[in-house]
């Protein structure tokens, strides 16, 4: 048996949003893709609202991953000890909500992930995610298990990947917005990709409207950020897995513009 696994770019505002909610379903059937995971935490811009995360998973998505933005709509806190389906990085505090990773039946059998966030140039993760993510780890035992690492520097993923090749199923990227070209299935069989992309608006600095961006960037008087508006893409990478030894088959972009 084996076990399709779509995992989502980053959702960014409203465009992201309305394509998630348009789109999600009807690209989770015709890729038969049993297994969806999708990075919530720029749903609101910056954060996610349980509305929002609601949404999310009712339009297909099975569970949904945060990262540096987790906290920035304040609402989502209790929702996060309500809801096992949403995840924070595991290396965050232990004394914050939420959970860091968790196990999800499936007609695959059972689907362990793991959502953790780097520490270069990121200001979060007390918790190396390198020593953190062996302890975890040690607690599964089930054949798939899929890790997300949140991070800026594209060697910190690159590194992840190579420590856990053979020891998960798929490992990805996310935080940049900027799909990789290197989606691959590394030396031990693990299905890799160093960053998702993203999911909103096509015409954009990272989902942002590029004004506002290069007004940053020019030094001008700062301005609140707003997503760009006009068309939208969503991008995403599945990953076929074998369901009886948890090693990638195949691992291919799934990228959709309009």
């Amino acid at each position: 048996m084996e076990i399709k696994v779509l995992a989502v770019g980053d959702v960014v505002g409203g465009p992201g949003m309305e394509r998630v909610r348009r789109n999600l379903r009807q690209l989770k059937r015709r890729l038969h893709a049993d297994f969806v995971v999708v990075n919530g935490e720029n749903a609101a811009v910056v954060g996610m609202t349980p509305d929002q995360a609601e949404d999310i998973l009712d339009a297909g998505a099975d569970v949904i991953t945060m990262g540096n933005h987790t906290w920035s709509k304040r609402d989502i806190v209790p929702y996060l000890d309500e809801s096992s389906r949403i995840l924070r990085p595991a290396n965050f505090a232990p004394q914050v909500p939420g959970r860091g990773w968790g196990i999800y039946e499936t007609n695959a059998g059972p689907v362990a992930v793991i959502d953790l966030i780097g520490r270069c140039g990121m200001d979060y993760g007390p918790d190396n995610p390198f020593l953190l993510v062996e302890r975890i780890l040690k607690e599964i035992s089930c054949k798939i298990i899929l890790v997300e690492l949140h991070a800026e520097a594209t060697s910190e993923k690159l590194a992840m990947g190579y420590l856990l090749d053979g020891r998960v199923s798929a490992l990805w990227g996310t935080h940049t917005h900027v799909p990789t070209a290197d989606v691959r299935i590394l030396p031990k069989g693990t299905g890799y990709v160093t960053d998702l992309g993203m999911t909103g608006p096509r015409d954009s600095v990272l989902g942002i409207r590029p004004d506002l961006s290069i007004a940053k960037f020019r030094g001008d008087l700062p301005e609140r950020y707003r997503w760009a508006e006009g068309p939208t893409k969503m991008e995403a990478v599945l990953f076929t897995i074998d369901s009886e030894t948890g090693t990638c088959r195949k691992a291919e972009r799934v990228d959709e513009w309009d």
